[in-house]
């Protein structure tokens, strides 16, 4: 009996925690997914995802404890050129009939100094998981006019995309490559407190 009671009260023990933990959404006409690739070695070429979605949980209000999780839909790429879009949807690169969305799942939440942060976890792209970590600058939390608390956070990092398997590129006469290989990440992120 007594060992029944103990794990009844576990359990609403972590359902109790569980549910004091609090949760936020991303607010996406206040956020953007941005990156920008060199072209031709001369100059680059930026665009954006405009489909995404994500939870961030943290028990402490400066968010050094956060879990986050997040997910782009690859269909959603824009570098203000269809045709560019479109193959970039396609077989060379992200396949998006295979593999449509881009997932990250951060496993460590570390406080460098005040206000700044290095975020790493599972960056999974084309069927392919690797550990990255990123930059993050946390800008604050505040109520908004309509009684919303909102915090937000600047992402800031790079990957090499060959990594992931997205290796399509051509050579040029001129020495160098078409399509540089690192990508360079910025991310704007307004939370919205949930729960």
């Amino acid at each position: 009996m007594n060992k029944l009671v103990t794990t009844m009260v576990a359990i609403l023990f972590v359902a109790l925690t569980y549910a004091q933990t609090p949760n936020w959404g991303f607010d996406q006409s206040h956020s953007n997914v941005r990156f920008a690739v060199s072209h031709m070695v001369i100059s680059e070429v930026e665009g954006n995802f405009s489909d995404f979605e994500g939870t961030v949980t943290s028990m402490k209000p400066d968010f050094s404890d956060a879990a986050i999780f997040f997910s782009i839909l690859v269909s959603s790429i824009d570098t203000d050129d269809e045709n560019r879009d479109e193959h970039l949807r396609g077989e060379d690169f992200f396949k998006v009939e295979e593999f449509p969305t881009i997932t990250f799942q951060s496993t460590s939440m570390k406080k460098i100094k005040e206000n700044k942060y290095e975020v790493t976890g599972d960056l999974k792209m084309l069927g392919v998981t690797k550990e990255v970590s990123f930059n993050a600058k946390y800008g604050g939390t505040i109520k908004d006019p309509w009684g919303n608390t909102k915090a937000g956070f600047k992402i800031t990092g790079a990957i090499d995309r060959t990594d992931w398997g997205l290796k399509y590129n051509s050579k040029m006469d001129t020495g160098g490559v078409m399509i540089g290989e690192d990508v360079d990440i910025v991310c704007n992120f307004e939370l919205i407190k949930v729960q």
